[in-house]
């Protein structure tokens, strides 16, 4: 029988979402609990995409398979929750046809970076990024509207990242600034797929737009140039979360 879930994570002590040898991650421990209910048996959990070391998902997407028809779904989320870690909490399980996959049949994911511009805040630092200067927000905002679209953002991946398309959509963009906090911003990206570090490739250009070092409509050759040593530094992981993903 598949399962498929949505849950959430507190990525701050984890080497990431993705199994790594003797390193604490996210799959990892939903694995070694997943075996203690399975009678000692491993189950292999599919996600809908991995997140880096220090990166947090709201929403994230896994499927597994196992041969439990006695226990409801809503019992086994009750039984994999009083075993994780408190900064894992499954929000919902169901079953689904054998055919789905909780990563090929993604249609869009949708990212939030988090982003202090006010004095450092050391109870916040795991979780928005503390920048504590000002940003020109009005071009950054600017900025994002030429990443909308489909493009090749091979400027945005991994350098080392070779595949044979880098080709993705980015259906929607935002920034929002905190009613309560003004100098607290979210910047959001919808968008059908997204490359290794992508998104934090393009917040920290649209950082270096904000400071002045660059224009709004460097995003155009950016883009064009379809070379990483053309685009920013990589942004901090921990502004990051995984909002949520669509099927």
């Amino acid at each position: 029988m598949r399962y498929f879930m949505t849950f959430a994570y507190d990525g701050s002590k984890y080497k990431g979402y993705q199994n790594q040898p003797k390193q604490k991650t996210v799959q990892g421990e939903f694995e070694k609990d997943l075996k203690k209910i399975n009678v000692n048996k491993n189950v292999d959990i599919h996600a809908s995409g991995r997140t880096d070391a220090g990166v947090h998902a709201y929403n994230q997407k896994a499927h597994f398979d196992l041969d439990m028809k006695h226990i409801t779904p809503e019992k086994l989320k009750d039984g994999l929750n009083s075993l994780l870690p408190k900064d894992i909490y499954i929000k919902n399980i169901e079953i689904v046809s054998d055919d789905f996959h909780a990563r090929y049949n993604v249609k869009a994911k949708e990212y939030d970076y988090v982003l202090n511009m006010d004095e450092y805040n050391p109870i916040g630092k795991d979780y928005i990024y503390q920048y504590n200067k000002k940003l020109d927000v009005v071009e950054m905002q600017r900025a994002l509207k030429y990443l909308e679209g489909t493009h090749n953002f091979k400027s945005f991946t991994k350098s080392d990242d070779e595949r044979e398309d880098y080709t993705r959509t980015i259906v929607q963009t935002n920034l929002i600034r905190d009613l309560k906090n003004v100098n607290k911003i979210t910047i959001s990206f919808l968008g059908t797929g997204f490359l290794r570090y992508q998104v934090r490739n393009m917040i920290g250009t649209l950082i270096e737009i904000g400071e002045g070092k660059r224009k709004s409509e460097d995003i155009i050759d950016i883009l064009q140039k379809q070379d990483r040593r053309q685009a920013g530094k990589t942004a901090a992981p921990e502004g990051l979360y995984l909002k949520d993903v669509l099927y």
